[in-house]
């Protein structure tokens, strides 16, 4: 009877305490499977974009349900009169160059967006004379030309998507990379000499572009946005009538990668 009683007490101290209705109770068994030594899974695509911080909820820098509303904006203008630019002469013109782009999106997940943007642009040139010379004064090349008239103007509309990589912990600052497909139309008029002689010119442009920049908030609200084109695809066809009687048409296609200096964008956004 001793002995029964010091193999319970060492038994529930080992295995748990016996119940007064259980003394005889079976020991408890710890059962070790091979699923438990197996290594890890390897990472997911998911995984993998999170350490990079691509995808880190961690890192919120524009948070789902976001709207977001800006653009960009410039005008410039020039006059030139007997103004000389190299082997040109006696420049007398003037013009403008007017281009605005506002855009629309919404933060699908956080740091993701996806939007619309509208690029309208118009270009003036007005030429009242200017002068080539090559060569000598006796024997070389004097081109002239006089009264051109050129007007042209473009508009476009692109579906765009958006990622945010924000810099560290901060939320001032971040970087983003903007993918854009766009569609759009170009009308132009040339004209020149006297009897006016005239060329009407339309045309349609598909692209697909890759454009990453940096943002700044200023306020909590109001952010100052820079981004330049790197890398893009196009293809563009053009009809021209001339005096109403010749008809010409040109297609380009092209591929690039490479900074477009003439596609850098300086605007602002307000995130709602």
């Amino acid at each position: 009877m001793r002995k029964t009683l010091l193999a319970t007490l060492f038994a529930a101290s080992v295995f748990g305490t016996a119940t007064a209705q259980t003394p005889a109770s079976e020991p408890k068994r710890i059962v070790v499977t091979t699923d438990s030594l197996l290594l890890p899974d390897p990472p997911t695509i998911n995984e993998l974009r999170r350490e990079r911080g691509l995808t880190d909820v961690n890192n919120l820098f524009v948070p789902k349900g976001q709207w977001i509303f800006g653009g960009t904006a410039s005008y410039s203008t020039h006059t030139n009169e007997g103004y000389q630019f190299l082997v040109v002469e006696g420049i007398r013109s003037k013009g403008y160059t007017f281009r605005v782009s506002p855009m629309i999106a919404y933060a699908l997940r956080d740091n993701m967006a996806l939007g619309g943007r509208f690029i309208y642009s118009r270009t003036l040139l007005k030429l009242d004379e200017a002068k080539i010379k090559l060569g000598e004064e006796d024997s070389g090349i004097d081109l002239s030309a006089k009264d051109f008239y050129a007007l042209r103007h473009s508009y476009e509309a692109a579906v765009i998507w958006r990622q945010y990589i924000p810099l560290g912990r901060n939320k001032r600052f971040a970087l983003f990379n903007e993918m854009s497909l766009s569609a759009g139309g170009t009308q132009a008029k040339f004209a020149n000499d006297a009897p006016v002689k005239g060329t009407y010119e339309r045309g349609y442009t598909v692209a697909l572009g890759v454009s990453p920049g940096i943002i700044a908030f200023a306020t909590n609200n109001m952010a100052v946005e820079v981004n330049v084109g790197v890398m893009g695809i196009s293809y563009s066809s053009t009809e021209q009538v001339h005096n109403q009687v010749t008809v010409g048409h040109r297609s380009a296609s092209k591929m690039n990668f490479k900074v477009n200096i003439f596609s850098i964008g300086l605007g602002v956004a307000f995130y709602l």
